[in-house]
This record gives C-alpha cells, sequence and structure tokens, in this order.
C-alpha cells in the first residue's frame, strides 16, 4: 500500500484579513527575511496571485518568484502587495530583556 503524503497549503486557512495579518506579524517578528517573503506570497495566495497582480500592477510570475521562501521582493514590492492587501506594516520598540 502507497501512502500520498500531499504539501500542506495554508493559504487555504486564511480567510481573513486578521489571519492574514496574524500570519505576517509572526513572521516580521521572526526577523527572518525567507519567513517573511513566504508568509506575504502565503497571503497573497490565499487573496489570489492573479487578482493581486492586477491591483498591484506587478506580473503573476513577478509576485510568486519575490514571495517565496527564496525570494528576496523589493521594499517597493512589499508595499504595492501589503497595501493591495489592506493591511499596513508598523515599527514598534524593540522589547529589552532583563537578565
Amino acid at each position: 500500500m502507497n501512502t500520498r503524503i500531499k504539501d500542506f497549503d495554508a493559504s487555504k486557512y486564511l480567510a481573513t484579513t486578521e489571519d492574514h495579518a496574524e500570519l505576517l506579524s509572526d513572521a516580521l517578528e521572526t526577523k527572518h527575511a525567507g519567513y517573511i517573503a513566504a508568509a506575504l506570497g502565503t497571503v497573497a495566495k490565499s487573496r489570489g496571485i492573479a487578482q493581486l497582480a492586477a491591483e498591484t500592477g506587478l506580473s503573476r510570475q513577478a509576485l510568486h518568484k519575490a514571495l517565496s521562501e527564496n525570494g528576496n521582493p523589493t521594499l517597493d514590492t512589499i508595499l504595492r502587495v501589503v497595501d493591495a492587501l489592506g493591511l499596513q506594516l508598523a515599527a514598534k520598540p524593540q522589547e529589552v530583556e532583563h537578565a
């Protein structure tokens, strides 16, 4: 008996803007560029890459490439995508750990 395993697709489980914001916030907190790009790609996929491409003026191929774990999106791409998703990036002071 062969067991078939499918890749998990988190984009199928992100239904709301709040879900999108939570995933992206988690990624930003890690400071891991690959995870941030991939999380943004997952959110973009849940929204629909074709629709997002139309809204941002970027091609579907460019979005797929930039928003993958190995992608390196420009700040312009990030800002266009975040805006089209109805999200905003925010800065806050780092929490200082006391020993």
